[in-house]
C-alpha cells in the first residue's frame, strides 16, 4: 500500500477533481503491474496495473489500491466490472471513496462477483493524501489553505501610499507558484487586485494554474486588470451580478452567512475542490474568525524589518507540521490541531 501511495503522488496537480489512486498488481509477494491515475479524463489506475495481466483467476493474484474502485460511468468505465472482468481473487483497499456514486458500491460489486476484499489499510495516509477530495465530499465545502508573507516583525504590506512591499524571495516565489498548481482555485480580495494588480498564475514552474478567483463585492474593480486578461478562467465572487462575459464569470454569493462561508459556499456549488487564499489581511481574518482553514502557510523575512505597515493576521491555535529555510525566508506549514478536526 506504501507503493500505491507513492505512485498516486504522481498525479498530484493533474488529476483534479478525481482523487490520486495508485494501484499494484500482486503473485507471490511479487509485483507484476502497477499505474497510478495520470490525467483527467484518461485511465485510472487499476486499469494501468492490470494492463498486461491476463484474466486466468490465478488466487495468488492480489490487487492493492489506494481508494476503492469506482462503480459508475463518468469519463471511463467503472474499475471495479474491469477488476471482476480481470478475476483477480483478492483486492487490498486503503479506504473507501466518499463520492456518493461509489461510497461503498465499488466493494459491494467486486463481494458479489466472489473477490475476497480487505479495507481500511493505511487508511489514515490514504486518506491524508487524499485531503481536498475528502474534505470536498464529506464537509462539503473545499480544503482551504491561508498563505501570507510576512517580515521578521509582523506586517504584510507597507503602510498605505508608500508602495509595494516585496517581503518573500526568489527562492520562496518559486515554491509558492508550485503550491498554485496543486490546487483548484486562488483566491485574492479587492483591495489585494487592486493595488497589487497580480496575474494569479503559475508562471515559474512547469503545470497548470488555478482558476482565478477575485473577491470584488460590489464589483469595483476596473476591467483593465491582469486578472481579468482573458489568459486563465477567472471567476468574480460579487453580491450584485450573474453571468459570463468573454474573459469573466460573475457569480453571486449569499449575504445571509460569514464572508467566509458564503465564498466556501461558492467553491462547493463551482465544484472547486481547493483553494489557496493569498489575501488582503481582512480576507485571511475572515477565514480564521470563521474557523474555515485547514492548512495555514506562511513565509517569514527573518532579515526584513519595516517598523510599520499592515499587521499579519494572528495566527490560531495551529500544529505545526513542517518548516525550512530557504536563504532568508522561514517557510512554515501549519495544519489544524486534532481537537480543532
Amino acid at each position: 500500500m506504501y507503493r500505491c501511495i507513492e505512485l498516486a503522488r504522481r498525479g498530484a496537480g493533474l488529476v483534479a477533481p478525481n482523487p490520486l489512486v495508485g494501484a499494484v498488481l500482486v503473485k507471490n509477494d511479487r509485483i507484476i503491474g502497477e499505474g497510478w491515475h495520470q490525467r483527467y479524463g484518461e485511465a485510472h489506475a487499476e486499469v494501468h496495473a492490470l494492463a498486461a495481466n491476463t484474466p486466468d483467476g490465478d488466487p495468488d493474484k492480489t490487487l492493492y489500491v489506494s481508494l476503492e474502485p469506482c462503480a459508475h460511468y463518468g469519463k471511463t468505465p467503472p474499475c471495479a466490472d474491469l477488476i471482476v472482468h480481470h478475476r483477480i481473487a483478492r483486492v487490498v483497499i486503503g479506504g473507501r471513496d466518499p463520492f456518493d456514486k461509489v461510497n461503498g458500491k465499488g466493494i459491494e460489486k467486486l463481494r458479489a462477483a466472489g473477490i475476497r476484499v480487505t479495507e481500511a489499510v493505511l487508511e489514515n495516509e490514504c486518506r491524508e493524501m487524499n485531503a481536498r477530495f475528502f474534505t470536498f465530499h464529506e464537509k462539503k465545502r473545499p480544503y482551504i489553505i491561508l498563505k501570507w508573507a510576512e517580515t521578521a516583525d509582523g506586517f504584510i504590506a507597507a503602510k498605505a501610499g508608500t508602495g509595494r512591499l516585496l517581503i518573500s524571495n526568489a527562492y520562496s516565489n518559486r515554491l509558492v507558484h508550485s503550491w498554485r498548481r496543486e490546487e483548484a482555485a486562488i483566491l485574492a480580495g479587492t483591495n489585494t487586485i487592486l493595488l497589487d494588480n497580480p496575474e494569479l498564475t503559475n508562471r515559474l514552474t512547469p503545470g497548470t494554474s488555478p482558476v482565478r478567483l477575485v473577491l470584488d463585492r460590489n464589483l469595483r474593480l476596473p476591467d483593465f486588470l491582469r486578472v481579468f486578461d482573458g489568459s486563465q478562467p477567472t471567476i468574480v465572487l460579487n453580491e450584485k451580478r450573474e453571468g459570463r462575459t468573454t474573459a469573466v464569470d460573475y457569480h453571486k454569493i449569499r449575504t445571509d452567512i460569514p464572508l467566509a462561508a458564503a465564498i466556501a459556499n461558492a467553491c462547493h456549488h463551482l465544484q472547486l475542490q481547493s483553494v489557496l487564499v493569498e489575501g488582503g489581511a481582512r480576507l485571511l481574518e475572515s477565514f480564521i474568525e470563521t474557523d474555515l482553514w485547514d492548512e495555514i502557510r506562511i513565509i517569514r523575512n527573518t532579515q526584513l524589518k519595516t517598523g510599520e505597515g499592515l499587521a499579519a493576521p494572528l495566527l490560531p491555535p495551529a500544529a505545526l507540521k513542517k518548516e525550512i529555510q530557504l536563504g532568508t525566508d522561514l517557510l512554515q506549514w501549519y495544519s489544524r490541531p486534532a481537537f480543532l478536526q
